[in-house]
């Protein structure tokens, strides 16, 4: 499948890119190639290929899910530049 300069025009716009009237036989012939390679790829044969999500099949680690406080409120308000409370405090924006 060839790509001509107006779809490669149309393609820019559609990707909000700024490409000068120069270089659109080059963006043309760039587009044309990827879908050559696309082509390409969709002739392979992958009967009995399962889909992978990454290259090494892994599990990843589990835990519990449980609802914790996370112990670190006095460490996380030493942060706060006005803590009152055990709460953030913070300026009040509606009257």
């Amino acid at each position: 499948m060839s790509i001509s300069e107006t779809e490669a025009r149309k393609v820019a716009q559609l990707a909000r890119i700024a490409v000068a009237d120069e270089a659109l036989p080059a963006l043309a012939s760039e587009l044309s190639h990827m879908l050559q390679f696309m082509a390409q790829l969709s002739e392979v044969d992958v009967t009995g290929v399962e889909p992978m999500t990454g290259v090494e099949k892994m599990r990843l680690k589990r835990r519990e899910d449980v609802v914790t406080d996370g112990n670190m409120a006095e460490a996380v308000l030493k942060n706060a530049p006005d803590a009152r409370e055990g709460f953030f405090a913070v300026p009040k924006v509606v009257e």
